[in-house]
């Protein structure tokens, strides 16, 4: 069963390093343009910001679900560095409680937010409304809630081998 679940998130991870990335690359590359249109061309496009925007949005909350698998957030070790083991134990679950339960909040409000603004259009992009713009911040709280639930049940990923797709155990 870990061993699923840790197959699982591992193909979760790499998706989601794939949005996050794709998210950055798309809003870099859209930002441009909409500076080329203005300042240029003399004609200001009405989707570029929108569209940067949500992928700001997905970048966020979803490289932050990748980067606290990684392990590679911002830490500041100062403190439980100094402590013995079985301190620095309970302080690394304080914070990934205490992360669970912010992760929780996000995941509640940001898909009440949704809910509520779903039919709502995005003027400067029609192909989108308010509330799917949104969707980036309960799904990539929902990721984080699954990469928290692996820590804490077999520990960091960081700290295990990777394991990869059609290898036999």
């Amino acid at each position: 069963m870990a061993e699923r679940y840790s197959l699982l998130m591992d193909i979760l991870y790499r998706l989601s390093m794939w949005v996050a990335g794709l998210a950055l690359l798309v809003m870099v590359a859209i930002i441009p343009v909409g500076i080329f249109a203005r300042y240029v061309m003399n004609s200001a496009l009405s989707w570029p910001e929108p569209v940067a925007i949500i992928c700001m949005v997905t970048f966020t909350f979803i490289g932050a679900a990748v980067s606290y698998r990684a392990g590679s957030h911002i830490a500041v070790t100062m403190m439980t560095d100094r402590l013995s083991e079985p301190l620095r134990k309970v302080c690394f679950l304080l914070a990934d409680l205490m992360l669970m339960a912010i992760s929780l909040f996000i995941l509640w409000y940001s898909a009440t937010l949704c809910a509520e603004l779903w039919e709502q259009p995005v003027a400067e992009f029609p192909l989108f409304t308010a509330g799917e713009s949104y969707l980036p911040l309960p799904i990539g709280s929902a990721i984080t809630l699954l990469f928290i639930v692996e820590k804490m049940l077999f520990g960091a990923q960081y700290h295990r081998p990777v394991v990869m797709l059609g290898s036999s155990s």
